[in-house]
């Protein structure tokens, strides 16, 4: 009886091992069906993306042979391009970096942060001067009114940016 039962045993572990086997080829090519419908079409079909390619394995130099006619090149592509300069005639826009960077922060109170356009808050903050200001949001500020991290934690923007985004909520709170 005990082989017997060891047979059943058996037979039903491969049936039920071998329709695991055949859902996971399943899911498999149903996944690559899909896929192949959506996701890889899109890719092949995306322009930008066929001109991010061509771009990638375009030759980065090209020999020029005596006696052969020398290769065309554009001299114009072989300058990089310069980002716009910040001149003083460029503004920076207070609200963008108040939108990108002090939000956060400043809209729900977080670590005593006074709370964007709140008036009662910002008025004996704003009596000591625009200069404390743009020192405490610049340089950070640790005190019994709350933290204020350095940039408000984004190292990446310049004074000038910190200094419009001061401006923008001391206007709103005026």
């Amino acid at each position: 009886m005990s082989s017997e039962h060891d047979r059943q045993f058996f037979d039903t572990f491969m049936i039920v091992l071998g329709a695991l086997v055949a859902f996971t080829f399943f899911v498999y090519f149903l996944a690559n069906s899909i896929g192949d419908r959506t996701q890889v079409r899109y890719n092949d079909e995306n322009p930008l993306r066929a001109q991010l390619v061509a771009e990638r394995l375009s030759p980065v130099a090209q020999v020029a042979v005596e006696g052969e006619a020398a290769p065309v090149t554009n001299p114009v592509d072989l300058v990089p391009e310069e980002p716009p300069a910040l001149g003083p005639a460029a503004a920076v826009d207070g609200e963008a970096v108040y939108q990108s960077a002090c939000f956060a922060c400043h809209m729900a109170g977080i670590a005593g942060a006074p709370k964007f356009a709140d008036v009662e808050v910002w008025a004996p903050r704003i009596a000591r001067g625009l200069d404390a200001l743009y020192a405490n949001a610049i340089n950070g500020y640790q005190g019994e009114q709350g933290v204020m991290p350095a940039k408000g934690g984004r190292a990446d923007l310049s004074d000038e940016q910190v200094r419009a985004a001061v401006d923008h909520m001391v206007e709103a709170a005026q």
